[in-house]
């Protein structure tokens, strides 16, 4: 039987994440489908139909389905759900909204945060923030995943020449409705999509300080800014910044680690890092276990020295 990607997207393009998960829906075997539900996603459609490996494009189309709300497009999926042996997730945000619903609604287990697919029935996760691996079999008719992201390579955006198909939609739930949203807008790049991460502790002592020396690092860079949760918790970012266990799980090119003494559930977030940089005065410090590249030194002098010499 084939695989369901369901997609992540904006009614107008396909999110990347959703093709790190078309490569994991090729792993489980046979034909990948993708639905794309949402309102005035044509778009979204034909981006998708582009992607290679994807067999057929569903397309459902209503103004319940616009914002990816969760119940009405966990409605979509299981309407559409006997007809797939796996139903395949980004372990986002919103797929952690949605995939949840759609396993309880089909009386099945879900597989959370896949990094690996053994054959069509066995995958690997991590388990104990990531300090563990387990291998885990589903004997279900239909399988539920979310996957983590990191742990596939992205299908090509282009490519592809899958036929689109229009589906009934289903009918809006009348559970939930979008009131509104507050996004925070950025020059520098999506952090789950960067290839490179400058990430801040709370070391730094102040948003001031965070500011004021890892900025400049950032922008010689063209890094996205990341930041430890207990930075996050003292005030001195954004949570969106966070990386880490709660927070967002990245795996750039390079992540640099500034102050950032490398608890495990920050590990958990980035350490399947291409190259890891550590900063922390602290010789003890968690982080060094992980790093490619160590530096014992006082932050606030060796990072403005790092920009001076870039």
């Amino acid at each position: 039987m084939a695989a369901l990607v369901i997609a992540e997207h904006d009614n107008a393009s396909i999110k990347g994440a959703t093709l790190n998960t078309v490569t994991a829906a090729i792993a489980c075997g046979g034909d990948v489908h993708l639905l794309v539900a949402g309102a005035n996603a044509a778009a979204a459609a034909q981006a998708g139909a582009g992607i290679a490996g994807v067999a057929k494009v569903l397309h459902a189309d209503a103004p319940g389905l616009d914002h990816g709300l969760a119940e009405n497009v966990a409605a979509q999926v299981v309407a559409i759900a006997q007809g797939y042996s796996h139903l395949l997730f980004p372990a986002t945000a919103a797929g952690k909204n949605v995939a949840p619903r759609v396993a309880a609604l089909l009386d099945v287990a879900q597989i959370s945060d896949a990094t690996r697919v053994i054959s069509a029935d066995t995958f690997e996760r991590p388990i104990y923030a990531g300090n563990a691996m387990a291998t885990v079999q589903s004997l279900d008719a239909i399988k539920v995943i979310t996957v983590r992201t990191t742990g596939f390579d992205a299908a090509a955006a282009s490519g592809g020449s899958a036929p689109v198909e229009s589906l009934g939609a289903v009918a809006d739930s009348g559970l939930s409705r979008f009131l509104g949203s507050e996004i925070a807008k950025s020059d520098r790049p999506e952090l789950t999509a960067a290839k490179v991460i400058v990430s801040g502790g709370r070391a730094l002592g102040s948003s001031d300080k965070f500011t004021q020396v890892l900025t400049p690092l950032a922008d010689k860079l063209g890094a996205a800014l990341g930041a430890s949760r207990a930075a996050v918790d003292a005030g001195y970012a954004p949570n969106d910044w966070q990386v880490g266990q709660t927070g967002k799980i990245v795996a750039p090119q390079l992540y640099i680690a500034a102050g950032i003494s490398g608890a495990i559930q920050h590990l958990a977030g980035m350490k399947d890092s291409k190259v890891i940089v550590a900063i922390n005065k602290d010789p003890e410090a968690p982080i060094f276990s992980v790093a490619d590249y160590g530096l014992e030194a006082d932050l606030f002098t060796a990072v403005p020295e790092l920009v001076a010499s870039l």
